[in-house]
């Protein structure tokens, strides 16, 4: 069984159920056309392997639907909209290399691969996938803005503080409800993830 196809079937149902917006279906059609549904989720830590990053988008929706969502309160399409697409980003980002390993058991040097960032646009983290997402389907404010702070303080922006992310999570429960999501998939849920050997 292949996990990699069983993460992007996942993935489409979930978007096919949920995502009726306009402009949804061409979104689909590109995110097809690029590395989304075969590359990682980072470069050595969570889902740092083949198909992490529909993994990790798949398991960020699975949190935020299970822990976050309000029946009545919350709209399913935003939900889907946010989870699976927040690393939007990530498409097209990165690369497979290589680099010389020692094999602790023989002593040998072994080319091992591993994955290094080739950001063709480098536009930021969050903002970036809200301007990919934007070229196709229209974000409500509250989704655009959860999205864009869905890092929380790792976030570039927040180095020395800032006042904008704190004031996006007090107007939009959203991006508190992403946020949160993201952080537990990523360090809890996705412990044990990567492929790739942390040096």
């Amino acid at each position: 069984m292949d996990l990699n196809l069983d993460y992007k079937q996942r993935f489409l149902d979930i978007y096919e159920q949920n995502i009726h917006r306009e402009g949804a279906q061409e979104l689909l059609k590109w995110l097809q056309g690029t590395d989304f549904f075969t590359a990682p989720a980072s470069t050595r830590f969570h889902c740092a392997c083949a198909g992490g990053l529909v993994m990790h988008s798949v398991s960020v929706y699975e949190t935020m639907m299970e822990k976050h969502f309000v029946e009545g309160e919350d709209n399913p399409e935003s939900f889907a909209l946010c989870a699976l697409l927040h690393d939007l980003c990530k498409a097209q980002f990165y690369k497979v290399s290589t680099r010389n390993v020692k094999n602790e058991q023989t002593g040998q040097w072994e080319k091992k691969p591993y994955y290094v960032v080739e950001d063709s646009f480098p536009y930021g983290h969050g903002e970036k996938s809200v301007f990919l997402i934007e070229r196709f389907v229209r974000l409500k404010p509250a989704e655009a803005t959860a999205i864009r702070w869905h890092m929380g303080g790792f976030d570039e922006a927040c180095r020395g503080g800032s006042f904008a992310i704190s004031l996006a999570y007090d107007k939009y429960p959203l991006a508190v409800k992403l946020h949160l999501a993201d952080l537990e998939s990523t360090y809890l849920r996705e412990k044990g993830t990567s492929e790739v050997q942390r040096t």
